[in-house]
């Protein structure tokens, strides 16, 4: 005569499992599909971009802008004022580069 789980035992069996929602699995896309994405690369890059790109820590990159090395682009904002967010260039980025860039022998 059994019927099947007793009540107490399915809710003590569902409070063991982790708190919330199950997550949903999703689905792979089949490999012969292509799904691509466009990349875009932004042209202004902030502290830890421009950092993350050059490969060094972002105290370089600011270090570097204080420095004048690097200029700093300033957005202006409709109240006279200036974005405070420290944004660099990245093509001034890629310059760089290939100045600190040692010759080949």
């Amino acid at each position: 005569m059994s019927a099947g789980p007793l009540p107490l035992a399915v809710a003590a069996e569902r409070l063991r499992r982790r708190p919330g929602r199950p997550r949903l699995t999703q689905k792979e896309p089949s490999p012969d599909i292509q799904l691509s994405k466009p990349e875009t690369i932004a042209r202004l890059l902030d502290l830890e971009a421009s950092a993350k790109y050059l490969g060094v820590s972002t105290w370089t990159v600011r270090g570097l802008v204080a420095n004048g090395v690097i200029a700093r682009v300033v957005i202006p904002l409709s109240d006279g004022r200036d974005l405070r967010r420290v944004l660099v260039d990245r093509q001034q980025l890629d310059e760089l580069v290939l100045r600190w860039r040692e010759p080949l022998r």
